[in-house]
């Protein structure tokens, strides 16, 4: 499924894939809670990352759980 935000079509599919793939991780680690709430932070990273040109949804998994944790680790 595209969506138009404002002059951008994103694709909803890759973004929502990568985002269950990434908190299912990050809640098994602990990293963050284990509720069924989106994080807005991780999603925050996915989307970014998404608008950079990553539309794999693994390699986008991958690399938000990377930034996501150094984040983590620097706050």
């Amino acid at each position: 499924m595209l969506v138009e935000r404002g002059l951008q079509v994103m694709n909803v599919e890759a973004v929502g894939e990568a985002y269950a793939i990434a908190s299912n991780y990050l809640r098994r680690t602990g990293a963050i809670a284990d509720t069924n709430a989106t994080n807005e932070r991780l999603l925050a990273v996915i989307v970014k990352l998404f608008q950079r040109g990553e539309y794999n949804k693994i390699r986008l998994a991958n690399k938000a759980i990377t930034k996501f944790e150094a984040e983590t680790l620097i706050a």
